[in-house]
């Protein structure tokens, strides 16, 4: 495998997020966001954890993108903190303020990307709203757009001279679901009333923050993310098929629908149409689409489900990998399964306004252990691998996919989960703050410079 494989212009990058390793959470300005209320509420994390500190990004960025630019990976996603930039939630013309040592922050991030030859990325909402907004309803209020179409006319004005890449959200059915309805993650509300305002809202600002970023960055590529699996039916049985189709609306045709101008996928989950007769306000409809210049898929495993009486609305459940006897599983309890990369870059390709896909994410989490100093972590490697010959399988079919963001650049707090699974291609220790470049990262190094071509053809034909 060599990086031309994938053609010259093919995007080689890491996706971070900010309250996963920029730690320095009460510094310069910077007012709590809803996970740092509900890391520090007892039973929430896993482990008992937080990202107070995580890992000391916010000082160490210097030197950890020297060690990005090390492993030849040329273009860094990060996502900007909304209330390390707006304290209050909103700036000056909605009665909050800019918090100028946050832009300031943010400002030598980019110029250090920038003069190390990385291609900065922004996602602009990566999970993290600000706590004062949250106390004046969050997601559930309709103000919510108006709010986040704020944060982004700040941001694109204060780096638009320097960042053309911009991302709108990470993965909407998981702060939205996971967030407002299950309660797993922050800020931890449960409930089905706040369940199609928060769909809603969440559709409305994906497709206003394209509109800011768009009339506010001239020549922008403009993109938005969402975390999709194929969905397989654990029988061949009717119940279980319409099962599954019931899962695939949820998980993958919920939020890109709507921006593709095709509304909800109310066929399969008829629960939605409350949407339009009860939340929705005239002229709606059409404030939902946008048409991005790419779309970002977040793609980890395939997911199995069959009928379900105990899953009220969606009618099905998920089926286990160890229930499958699968052999091959991470740390996170998933399946690794790399024709499933293939087979989401084909569904989503099929929309006829999806011209352009990225892998904004893909990675998996393992027992990582230092040895002598390094962590030779195979196992990562090998999913890094077959998962990108399954991408180098679609682009030679001629689907539409130019780009691969490892999930991710440094072990970092795995929200729910805390500090235990480990995602990076650099190694973190929490008490120390050292780095070691894992196996993978060297992989990587060694990929992207062509190392790597001889002895893959040989070992690894595609």
């Amino acid at each position: 495998m060599h990086r031309y494989d994938f053609g010259p212009d093919f995007i080689w990058g890491t996706a971070t997020a900010a309250y996963q390793i920029e730690g320095a959470v009460d510094r310069d300005g910077r007012s709590p966001s809803v996970w740092d209320t509900f890391c520090h509420q007892k039973g929430r994390i896993k482990t008992g954890e937080h990202a107070d500190i995580a890992c000391e990004f916010y000082d160490r960025y210097e030197s950890d993108l020297r060690l990005h630019k090390a492993m030849g990976l040329d273009h860094f996603r990060f996502s900007i903190s909304w209330s390390r930039v707006l304290p209050d939630g909103t700036g000056p013309d909605q009665g909050g303020r800019i918090n100028e040592a946050g832009l300031a922050f943010y400002d030598r991030l980019i110029d250090h990307c920038l003069s190390l030859g990385l291609t900065p990325w922004i996602t602009l909402y990566h999970w993290d709203l600000p706590q004062a907004l949250e106390n004046r309803g969050g997601w559930p209020n309709r103000q919510i757009v108006d709010w986040f179409a704020g944060f982004v006319d700040v941001c694109t004005k204060a780096f638009g001279h320097k960042v053309r890449h911009w991302i709108i959200l990470n993965e909407p059915l998981a702060f939205s679901v996971l967030g407002y309805f299950t309660g797993q993650h922050a800020p931890g509300r449960r409930s089905f009333r706040n369940l199609l305002p928060v769909i809603h809202h969440t559709a409305l600002a994906q497709a206003e923050g394209g509109r800011v970023v768009r009339r506010n960055v001239p020549n922008a590529v403009v993109g938005t993310t969402f975390s999709c699996s194929p969905i397989d039916s654990f029988t061949e049985s009717a119940r279980d098929q319409a099962a599954a189709r019931r899962v695939d609306a949820l998980m993958n045709r919920l939020f890109i629908e709507p921006a593709l101008g095709l509304g909800y996928p109310t066929q399969e989950l008829p629960f939605l149409e409350g949407i339009m007769k009860r939340v929705a306000k005239p002229g709606d409809s059409e404030r939902l689409a946008f048409d991005f210049d790419f779309i970002g898929l977040q793609h980890y495993f395939r997911a199995v489900v069959e009928h379900s009486y105990f899953m009220p609305y969606l009618w099905a459940r998920d089926v286990s990998p160890l229930r499958r006897g699968v052999q091959t599983i991470t740390e996170m309890g998933w399946e690794v399964y790399p024709e499933s990369m293939y087979r989401i870059i084909r569904q989503f390709s099929q929309y006829e306004g999806v011209r352009k896909i990225l892998i904004t994410e893909s990675g998996a989490a393992f027992y990582d252990q230092v040895e002598n100093g390094a962590v030779n972590d195979l196992a990562r490697i090998d999913y890094h691998r077959s998962y990108l010959q399954n991408i180098l399988r679609a682009k030679q079919e001629g689907l539409p996919v130019d780009g691969y963001f490892v999930w991710t650049f440094l072990d970092n707090f795995e929200w729910a989960e805390g500090y235990r699974p480990r995602f990076g291609l650099v190694y973190v220790d929490f008490r120390t703050q050292q780095r070691i470049i894992k196996a993978s990262g060297r992989w990587f190094q060694q990929m992207l410079a062509g190392q790597l071509a001889h002895q893959s053809k040989l070992h690894n034909p595609i």
